[in-house]
């Protein structure tokens, strides 16, 4: 079995591809700015199942700092790069955000060009393919790209989309023959397996909470994170995979409206706080003029940006499961961590 680093495993995403490497047999190195995180995210695997013991070695790095990345990388045959700020509100200044992503994207791929890594799988996002272009009647794929400087493009949109650019620019010019594959993941739910919510799974809770008195015309891919960790192990191992992306996403965009009526019909007495109406365009345009999140929303307002999953399919044997089972997922975990109404 091979040794692999997962940057961020402290994050949802990074702990379920640590988790698949565990169970797959692999020896795991992974990140995390703060070494006193080690107890909290060994404690989260362990509940999850996995006892890691010494295949498991936490190393610190910062994605805007250069130390800490050449150690944690060496002796690897592949890095999974998955770190990478997502919050919960835009900040005033997309640098916040665009730096990171762009400057530790090619830290990441820096220190493990000089290690000799045969392969790098970076953690993108749907968000680098699907906006910037209004309504379109088709799937999206992996051959489009978002625009940056296109309408709506909202600076987490934006960091994404520079930083697998910056990646594909770094392969093409210094490489050195170390390979790339990158995963773009549409909206991701599945099991939270601790208190540190992701912005998707943080909805599926304020829906639960009965925090949102209506849902807003806006429309979401979904994938189960579950399936985004396999998809990740499959582009890491399959020769096929080398220098290709590849959309993470189960069947059409779903509407709030849609997520909201999933779990409500699915979770029954669990669900009764969860919003049973769809807001008119015009009442969240007003709300805009107080809110910020939903002056965020504004632009995205009925458009629908569906994605195909075609060539993950065909190419790496990519079978996700259904959306409904990942929102259910979603709030069934949430429950089970007595995170409601906290």
């Amino acid at each position: 079995m091979s040794k692999v680093l997962v940057t961020g495993g402290s994050g949802f995403v990074g702990t379920h591809v640590i988790l698949k490497l565990l169970e797959a047999g692999h020896e795991v190195r992974t990140t995390v700015r703060d070494l006193s995180r080690e107890p909290e995210v060994r404690a989260t695997l362990g509940a999850a199942g996995a006892d890691p013991g010494d295949r498991l070695t936490f190393f610190s790095a910062d994605l805007e700092k250069d130390g800490g990345w050449a150690e944690a990388v060496a002796g690897c045959e592949y890095v999974h790069h998955v770190a990478s700020p997502f919050p919960q509100a835009q900040p005033k200044d997309e640098n916040e955000l665009i730096r990171p992503a762009r400057e530790g994207t090619l830290r990441v791929l820096g220190a493990a060009c000089d290690s000799g890594v045969k392969r790098v799988v970076i953690t993108s996002s749907f968000a680098a393919i699907g906006y910037g272009h209004g309504q379109r009647d088709t799937p999206y794929t992996e051959a489009d790209w978002t625009d940056p400087e296109g309408p709506a493009v909202q600076p987490y949109m934006k960091s994404k989309t520079l930083a697998e650019r910056a990646a594909w620019d770094f392969i093409a010019r210094e490489g050195n023959g170390m390979e790339l594959a990158v995963v773009n993941p549409v909206g991701i739910f599945g099991p939270a397996l601790n208190g540190d919510l992701s912005t998707t799974i943080f909805l599926v809770k304020t829906m639960l909470e009965g925090k949102m008195p209506g849902t807003p015309r806006l429309y979401l891919g979904v994938v189960d994170v579950r399936d985004v960790a396999d998809l990740h192990l499959r582009a890491m191992t399959d020769p096929a995979a080398a220098g290709e992306r590849f959309l993470a996403v189960e069947g059409e965009a779903m509407s709030f409206h849609q997520m909201a009526m999933v779990l409500r019909e699915r979770l029954g007495p669990a669900a009764a706080k969860v919003p049973k109406r769809e807001l008119p365009d015009w009442l969240i345009r007003l709300l805009a003029i107080f809110n910020p999140l939903a002056r965020e929303a504004v632009p995205r307002l009925g458009i629908e940006a569906s994605a195909s999953n075609e060539k993950a399919r065909r190419m790496l044997g990519w079978t996700p499961r259904s959306r409904e089972e990942a929102i259910v997922a979603s709030a069934e975990s949430l429950i089970a961590l007595g995170l409601i109404g906290r």
